[in-house]
């Protein structure tokens, strides 16, 4: 005899031979009965739970809590290094010039500005009107600018020397794109993102300059082209949209053309917004997340290795995290963000990164 506490007597049976057929169906009866205990059970669990609430916990109640999928990522908190302003300027586009100067947007003041290893800060040059966002050298040693304004979707790509004399335009306003980042390859041409759209209207992309500036898509029908990165050798091209939260991982035939299966979305963010990044001499992607105080680290293929914090972020501080720059000789990493109107100004962080960074075009 099967006996169960939870249906009776219909859950009880006598096995007779030559009764099978009775046999199975008393089975089932004792299935249905012991999955509809189940039911009664998680019912009423759920009841249990909807009656007590939601609360917050350690992992909610951050301004900026970090996703489930990204919290057992390997992390480390960045350190304070260098207080830019006690007022809360927008900063982009960190590169170091060779081994020594860190260089960096203020796009508040339209300015590029220059930060010793020993902590002087100048200004290498002023925008009449565009904003700069965007850094790289040129093989030549000439600093390339990428700036836009955002309000009146226009922008350009300037060139000036390393002392900021001899500013002139290389890809015009009248040439109809928003530069936001660009970075140079081998052959002295340079890939640049063009930020125009919005998420429902993806009206930008990547373009490559070959050297004599003959402009061609690459990736096209972006929203808000941002981030640009080179892998080592040249052959992977990285990519974020700002405006659809996506990580575009991008294999390269030749400098215009995309392999054969050679594109792909690597990630897909959560929440808002992947900025600028930086690759590393190992093949890894940092991105700094816009609105979160962060950088998220990807390994060689997209996928996520490690995260960098920024100090108060859980407070709603430091949260404009929008670029980095990696010490080409060793592993040391450096991220400009501001607090915006939250009083504690613009800074720039340090942390330990997993290699060094690369070298600027001008030092290969």
């Amino acid at each position: 005899m099967i006996r169960t506490s939870i249906c009776k007597p219909a859950c009880a049976h006598v096995r007779r031979p030559g009764a099978n057929k009775k046999s199975r169906a008393s089975a089932v009866v004792v299935a249905v009965c012991l999955v509809a205990g189940m039911g009664f059970t998680s019912a009423a669990s759920a009841q249990q739970g909807a009656a007590a609430g939601l609360a917050y916990d350690a992992q909610t109640q951050s301004a900026v809590p970090i996703p489930p999928s990204e919290r057992a990522l390997q992390t480390v908190v960045a350190e304070p290094w260098f207080k830019v302003s006690h007022e809360g300027l927008i900063l982009e586009g960190a590169i170091f010039k060779g081994s020594g100067n860190l260089l960096f947007c203020d796009v508040s003041g339209r300015r590029v500005l220059r930060l010793t290893p020993d902590k002087q800060l100048s200004t290498v040059v002023t925008l009449d009107a565009l904003h700069p966002g965007g850094l790289a050298f040129h093989p030549d040693g000439r600093l390339f600018i990428a700036a836009l304004d955002i309000q009146k979707n226009r922008g350009a790509i300037y060139a000036v020397n390393p002392d900021g004399s001899g500013l002139q335009p290389i890809v015009p306003p009248v040439a109809g794109y928003m530069p936001n980042d660009l970075v140079f390859d081998a052959r002295g041409g340079f890939y640049f993102t063009d930020f125009k759209g919005n998420a429902t209207e993806p009206k930008g992309g990547v373009y490559y300059a070959s050297p004599d500036l003959t402009i061609k898509p690459v990736l096209p029908n972006l929203a808000m082209a941002n981030g640009l990165a080179l892998s080592p050798d040249g052959k992977s091209l990285w990519a974020t949209e700002f405006g659809r939260n996506l990580l575009h991982r991008i294999e390269l035939a030749d400098a215009t053309t995309i392999a054969p299966i050679g594109s792909a979305i690597a990630y897909h963010f959560v929440g808002p917004a992947p900025d600028s990044m930086r690759a590393d001499a190992d093949g890894n992607v940092y991105v700094a997340i816009y609105g979160q105080g962060r950088v998220l680290v990807f390994n060689r293929n997209g996928i996520p290795i490690g995260q960098v914090l920024l100090p108060g972020r859980d407070g709603g501080h430091n949260l404009a995290s929008t670029s980095l720059a990696i010490h080409p000789d060793r592993n040391d990493l450096y991220v400009v963000t501001s607090d915006m109107d939250k009083g504690q100004g613009a800074t720039v962080f340090h942390a330990k990164a997993f290699s060094k960074g690369l070298p600027s075009a001008s030092s290969r």
